[in-house]
């Protein structure tokens, strides 16, 4: 008999309204432990905004937001700091800190939350660039770094504490074809090596289907489909299949 897949992050009917604009709405989903899972979707469909809660940044106005058992919309501050220890966070092109080495970038969060010795520090620095491909960077700046490469040291960053859960802001955003592939295909080995769970918002298709074990396709604020991506791929709903193919025409209006 197969056993049902871990539940990590249970997400419950959650609502998020900006004035009188509603962002969210009611929206439910479970990750499973060790999937990677992409949430995809338009402008301004709500993705973004789904990320920024179930990485604690905003706070429903109804729902549940479960995760390593606890509802982190209900906690304070001091309890979900605690929470983010146990996830990684990559942002968008890295988002490292300028005046910082690509090694104390990704040192940041070990001398943040830990008191492990800096020869220790170092070396795990210098296994985490390993990891990423790009050993022997550790004394560069990020101004030295092409954007491919400036990626790669945030998701270093990201899986230096050796999280549970690694979330992905549009990783691959700004990236050539190459890289893209480059990253994508190192998102899904660390997935794999590291045993991790990720969370990727994306609307770069090639990155989607190539990635996922399943996908989330939200529109306006609501759940439209969730699927592997063969589902998806041949799913009957007109928005799915506009927006999967990139046609001008459909139900989905710019104008």
């Amino acid at each position: 008999m197969t056993q049902p897949p871990e539940v990590v992050i249970s997400v419950k009917n959650i609502v998020k309204n900006f004035g009188t604009r509603r962002i969210l709405n009611g929206i439910s989903l479970d990750i499973y432990a060790g999937e990677t899972l992409v949430i995809m979707g338009g402008s301004g469909c709500g993705k973004s905004t789904l990320l920024r809660h179930l990485i604690g940044s905003h706070k429903p106005d109804s729902g549940e937001i479960w995760m390593f058992g606890k509802d982190i919309a209900k906690l304070h501050e001091d309890e979900l700091h605690e929470v983010r220890k146990k996830y990684g966070m990559l942002f968008q092109s890295g988002a490292l800190f300028d005046s910082m080495t690509v090694g104390e970038n990704i040192a940041l969060p070990l001398r943040e939350h830990t008191k492990l010795d800096s020869n220790i520090i170092n070396i795990i620095v210098k296994m985490q660039l390993e990891l990423v491909g790009l050993r022997g960077f550790a004394n560069l700046m990020p101004s030295q770094l092409a954007g491919g490469m400036k990626t790669r040291v945030g998701l270093a960053r990201a899986i230096v504490m050796d999280p549970a859960i690694v979330f992905y802001d549009e990783p691959t955003a700004g990236l050539d074809p190459v890289m893209t592939g480059v990253v994508d295909k190192l998102t899904m080995d660390l997935t794999k090596k590291l045993n991790i769970t990720s969370v990727v918002v994306t609307h770069d298709m090639n990155s989607v289907f190539r990635i996922a074990d399943r996908i989330v396709m939200l529109h306006q604020g609501n759940v439209l489909e969730i699927g592997t991506p063969e589902e998806i791929r041949r799913s009957k709903n007109p928005i799915i299949h506009q927006f999967v193919s990139g046609a001008a025409e459909g139900p989905i209006s710019f104008f």
